[in-house]
């Protein structure tokens, strides 16, 4: 029986498929370039980045999540505010007990990223978010990154996906 050790495999994780707690957004084809936009209105919002990955519940095997990529653009205005960026671990346990959430903390954002201000400015952004820790994912358990964001009168936000970058093991 063959093994597998792939260390440099993405995955994309299409605008649609992260959600948007607040505001209109708006699937955009524009060019070749598809998004989705977000309509210029004060308000806050969260967008919750589902980490989509093979999980075991073998130990170090199947995707050991090493960074997520995260491209977005903030046009007209700056965004009031793009406080934190978290990572949540959610543990999906057996029938009759509870799921419950933690935050998982062993991850560092790039450095033009790291503070609100860098987040919220005008412009094109990719932001990275590399995992310290390098953790494979179990069968009980899921990865969700969530962004807090708070928007200006005319800040238009465009959002262009995810890649999630690991390392397969099977």
């Amino acid at each position: 029986m063959g093994y597998v050790n792939l260390k440099d495999i993405c995955q994309f994780i299409p605008p649609a498929q992260i959600v948007k707690t607040e505001g209109t957004w708006t699937p955009t084809l524009s060019g070749s370039l598809i998004s989705e936009v977000r309509t210029a209105a004060a308000g806050g919002f969260y967008m919750f980045l589902p980490i989509k990955l093979p999980a075991s519940h073998s130990a170090r095997q199947c995707a050991k999540l090493k960074s997520v990529d995260i491209w977005y653009k903030v046009g007209v205005a700056a965004m009031a505010d793009m406080a934190a960026v978290e990572v949540k671990k959610l543990t999906l346990p057996a029938t009759g007990v509870a799921v419950s959430g933690a935050a998982y903390t062993a991850f560092t954002i790039d450095a033009d990223h790291d503070t609100a201000a860098e987040r919220k400015a005008l412009g094109d952004h990719k932001m990275t978010l590399t995992f310290t820790d390098a953790p494979y994912l179990e069968d009980d358990e899921a990865l969700i990154i969530v962004l807090t964001c708070e928007a200006a009168v005319t800040s238009v936000l465009t959002l262009l996906g995810a890649q999630v970058n690991y390392e397969l093991r099977m």
